[in-house]
């Protein structure tokens, strides 16, 4: 063997140890997921003893040999939240609504359902809604009350004024109750109109109030499993903890 190979030798060793480490160092940060079988970041993984009881038990269902210290990936424990939260609505309200399956999707990605109303009904609106809204906005303020009476008021007293034979719409003001006609059958269907818009508007709110409040409650009652979950383990580390001292008094006891 000749001298450069020699030099070379222990370089391409500590090479090769240097791959090997960096490969076991990448594979132990991951894990299988014991659920789908696929490898995820150890950060993305959750043991099944962390999780609180009831989604713990529905991931039993579906899979009953998984151990305390099975690892399993976000992603189920979303999926299985999501059917969690499916089967608990069904055994409610008996039935699963496309509402409620927007909700428990919500809470399995962790997204949020509250939408502004009034900002997508505005966006769908087109110019003959806009115009019908604003006359109906406008046909129920004093302005236009004060502004019809003035109208009124001037249409009369000129026509009164003027005498019977000058008049344009002499007494009993055939014209005038030709155009109050007129104007009663146009602002009666415009306002037919938008309150109907309002109807769908508030419908839309009230569907969002729903799912709002559903998700509320839900999400509370998943609080509460979770805290009694949590005390639950409290009490039973903190019996290990006094059944470990206890051994130990009686350990210093014997040795005594």
């Amino acid at each position: 063997m000749s001298e450069n190979d020699r030099e070379e030798s222990p370089a391409t060793g500590a090479g090769e140890a240097g791959i090997v480490a960096g490969a076991e160092s990448s594979a132990s940060k991951k894990a299988r997921c014991a659920v789908s079988g696929k490898e995820r970041p150890r950060k993305d993984m959750v043991r099944l003893e962390h999780l609180r009881p009831a989604l713990a038990d529905r991931i039993r269902q579906a899979h009953p040999d998984l151990a305390d210290d099975a690892m399993i990936s976000r992603t189920e424990v979303n999926r299985f939240r999501n059917l969690y939260v499916e089967d608990l609505l069904k055994a409610e309200h008996g039935e699963f609504s496309t509402l409620e399956r927007e909700v428990a999707e919500s809470i399995a990605n962790e997204q949020l359902i509250a939408e502004n109303v009034e900002q997508q009904f505005d966006e769908k609106r087109t110019l003959g809604d806009r115009l019908a809204d604003g006359i109906a906005t406008f046909g129920g303020s004093w302005y236009f009350l004060i502004s019809f009476g003035v109208v009124l008021a001037v249409w009369m007293a000129i026509n009164v004024i003027a005498g019977a034979t000058r008049a344009f719409d002499p007494y009993p003001f055939i014209l005038l109750n030709l155009v109050l006609s007129c104007l009663a059958a146009v602002q009666a269907p415009i306002i037919m109109m938008s309150q109907r818009r309002q109807e769908e508007k508030d419908r839309m709110r009230s569907l969002n109030d729903y799912q709002v409040n559903l998700k509320a409650e839900l999400e509370i009652r998943h609080l509460h499993e979770k805290v009694d979950h949590l005390i639950n383990r409290q009490w039973q580390r903190l019996a290990e903890i006094q059944q470990i001292q206890m051994e130990i008094m009686q350990e210093a006891r014997r040795r005594r």
